[in-house]
């Protein structure tokens, strides 16, 4: 079996190679948009390096809590930026959005890029009082994942989590041992199963996992997992594939935003 080719993507979806072009114009636009309207801390440092960076979209209102989304790129690719008109559909509810930018592989490792994503849910925690709901693509998926972990989060961060729903996510690192992309990710058996969600404990947290009906099987095959580990709902979103799988995030009203808001006004 070819790994490489298994976990592909953009070559297995029409026109896979624009989205990032779409998703850049349309980004540039709603930060413009929302800066304008003074909706927008940009940048706001996390850390001390360049990339430890977290983008932050304020709603019309008093916000009714915070969402964070990762992005995804297989810890390899991208900036929260590029995700930016996707906060919309929580701007739409009342919710305070946070992307947050990491380090990526190879000049860090996996496990350094998941204490940066804690770090930034803590700083934004510190800033924006009521519920964190957290949501991510892909890699992302599986960031926001590990952020259920017990030794990840400080406690009282945690404690403000009441919801997680990780979209396409890559639940169990050790297939990716078999990858020509582990030259970049640099792990071993001992680190793929640190970090790999399918093997840490249970969460209190609501879970509910979402994939796209259209996508890769090994990605039907990690969401899956997680849920099976985790015994929660696996969503398969029926007619989407791994690039569009997000566009519900852009609606407030749609069936992935309704999950991310389940039990909130």
């Amino acid at each position: 079996m070819d790994w490489d080719d298994a976990y592909a993507n953009a070559k297995y979806i029409p026109n896979g190679s624009e989205y990032p072009t779409q998703w850049r114009s349309d980004a540039d636009v709603f930060r413009q948009m929302m800066s304008v309207l003074g909706r927008a801390r940009l940048g706001v440092m996390y850390g001390h390096g360049t990339r430890e960076v977290v983008d932050v979209f304020l709603p019309d209102g008093m916000p009714k809590g915070v969402l964070v989304f990762v992005h995804g790129g297989y810890w390899r690719m991208f900036e929260g930026s590029l995700w930016s008109h996707f906060a919309q559909g929580a701007l739409d509810r009342g919710w305070v959005v946070a992307i947050p930018t990491y380090d990526l592989c190879p000049r860090v490792r996996i496990p350094d890029i998941t204490r940066q994503v804690a770090q930034a849910v803590s700083v934004i925690a510190r800033e924006y009082d009521g519920p964190i709901r957290l949501t991510g693509h892909s890699a992302g998926g599986h960031l926001v994942s590990r952020m259920l972990a017990p030794d990840v989060l400080p406690g009282d961060v945690l404690a403000r989590v009441d919801a997680c729903v990780p979209i396409s996510p890559v639940s169990d690192l050790r297939p990716l041992l078999k990858t020509l992309m582990n030259q970049d990710f640099k792990l071993d058996d001992t680190s793929a199963a640190d970090e790999s969600p399918v093997l840490q404990p249970k969460p209190s947290v609501p879970v509910s996992v979402w994939v796209g009906g259209d996508e890769r099987p090994v990605f039907l095959d990690q969401a899956q997992w997680l849920a099976d580990a985790w015994d929660c709902p696996c969503v398969v979103d029926a007619g989407t594939h791994h690039f569009d799988v997000i566009d519900g995030l852009l609606d407030a009203d749609s069936p992935l935003m309704r999950s991310i808001m389940a039990g909130a006004s």
